[in-house]
């Protein structure tokens, strides 16, 4: 089994390869740059120098989000392509179960992976993982940093945040959890494709059309339209 990830869903631009569950190749930058016109390279040298052909591959594994609706788009609409072109099996994840997993592996205790959405607003969700296993425990959400960090005095255990987002929220989440939270180093806070790659390698696949992003929220241009519109009805009803 010959298994592409690919993870363009927030500025990390991940891509990996696994042969019979082996990594044999991976491409990691957090850079600030346009995915839509770096991944298809990324993919397509990393394919190179492992040697591997498209029509070699047997899944396409893709973060689905939440994170940049840009970015989600562009990821998901790559695996589709690559995965109806090759007839292949397609798998999607959640972004924040890939943070939480690549980082939180080994932790004893609950996970909390987070993306910032702006206005004092993050994407997170909370998981456990035990030998080699996970389980989630609250479903990935968009909420204010104030009110879930309230929600998580609640638990008892530590808490490991993760994130390349979590220095903007580090004060409100410290200030309010205290010793029952724990930052990762920097060294963790991107997402792994490797790690994508392992989780969605033995996941049954979705149907391709109708497989969609997890965006969570509405896009702010989408929200915005529909507010207008519903002002611009409103004025002429009169």
């Amino acid at each position: 089994m010959k298994v592409l990830a690919i993870d363009t869903s927030n500025f990390v631009l991940g891509i990996s390869i696994l042969d019979n569950g082996k990594v044999i190749g991976e491409y990691i930058t957090n850079l600030k740059k346009n995915h839509s016109v770096r991944a298809m390279p990324a993919i397509e040298q990393l394919m190179k120098e492992c040697e591997i052909k498209p029509k070699e591959l047997t899944k396409i594994v893709v973060a689905k989000g939440p994170g940049s609706y840009t970015g989600v788009r562009i990821g998901v609409t790559i695996a589709k392509t690559l995965a109806w072109t090759l007839k292949i099996p397609l798998v999607g994840l959640s972004s924040l179960e890939v943070l939480a997993a690549s980082a939180g592996r080994y932790f004893d205790g609950n996970v909390v992976p987070l993306f910032d959405a702006r206005r004092g607003q993050i994407y997170t969700g909370v998981y456990y993982f035990s030998g080699g296993k996970y389980k989630q425990i609250k479903q990935d959400q968009l909420i204010l940093t104030t009110d879930w960090v309230e929600q998580l005095k609640e638990d008892q255990k530590k808490l490991l945040f993760v994130g390349n987002d979590l220095p903007l929220h580090e004060e409100v989440i410290l200030s309010s959890l205290g010793e029952q939270a724990i930052l990762a180093d920097p060294i963790d806070y991107n997402p792994r494709p490797s790690v994508l790659a392992m989780l969605g390698k033995d996941k049954e696949a979705g149907d391709i059309h109708t497989f969609i992003p997890e965006y969570i929220r509405m896009a702010e241009a989408e929200a915005n339209w529909l507010k207008a519109n519903k002002k611009e009805k409103k004025e002429d009803r009169g």
